[in-house]
């Protein structure tokens, strides 16, 4: 009989299939999460140069309130590094006159804890993909020893060895190792990718902060400790 996918799935055990069904579901998912965080770093790189391009001229001209129009503006009140420009602006004018700490440093404090809150934000389902391309091989290793167990009970039933006895217990058990690298190694290589353009939209929003405490500090005539 000749072997092809439609005749092996119909072969394969009830476990097998939920293992296969499984990893099915595992790839469907992490393509989706791959696609919306695609789309999420598209959208946040170009919102932020364009957000960047004008911000740059109002530090430029010391024109603080225009800025912060600005980050509330219905264009940019989204973008990554216009709420992050937000916050520390924020935090700025409500510590002017204070003793304890200076605005700038407090602007300075504000900003690198929404540098870390926003990194999380943008990496959210990424966990996912990381925990796809650690797991999907050994479910699909699983669903081997299934395939296996599957040969050798047709053996057993058989009473005797054979290739065609144990061809859909064996090819059952390939296939599920196949789906499960598959998975698991597309999971890895776009978390791989996804992770480095996060990590240099990082060190935008981080080479933004410092600028913005570099203003702020020139515009104060005030140093932070």
């Amino acid at each position: 009989m000749e072997m092809d996918l439609v005749h092996i799935w119909e072969t394969m055990s009830w476990m097998a299939k939920l293992v296969a069904i499984a990893l099915f579901g595992m790839g469907i998912a992490s393509l989706a999460v791959s696609v919306e965080r695609w789309f999420v770093l598209n959208k946040a790189f170009d919102s932020s140069a364009k957000f960047a391009d004008k911000a740059r001229i109002l530090l430029e001209e010391r024109e603080l309130e225009l800025l912060g129009a600005l980050t509330r503006s219905k264009e940019f009140h989204k973008t990554p590094l216009a709420r992050l420009i937000r916050f520390g602006l924020d935090a700025y004018d409500s510590s002017r006159g204070g003793e304890e700490v200076t605005p700038v440093e407090m602007a300075r404090r504000e900003l690198g804890r929404r540098l870390e809150a926003l990194g999380l934000e943008a990496r959210r389902g990424m966990s996912f993909l990381a925990s796809t391309g650690s797991t999907a091989p050994f479910i699909g290793l699983f669903g081997t020893v299934i395939g296996i167990i599957n040969a050798f009970q047709g053996i057993a039933a058989a009473g005797g060895g054979g290739l065609a006895v144990v061809s859909a217990g064996i090819a059952e058990a390939l296939i599920v190792t196949a789906l499960g690298l598959i998975v698991a190694i597309t999971a890895v290589l776009i978390f791989n990718y996804l992770t480095a353009r996060f990590d240099k939209l990082d060190m935008s929003m981080q080479h933004a902060a410092n600028e913005l405490i570099d203003y702020l500090e020139g515009i104060g005539g005030e140093r932070a400790s």
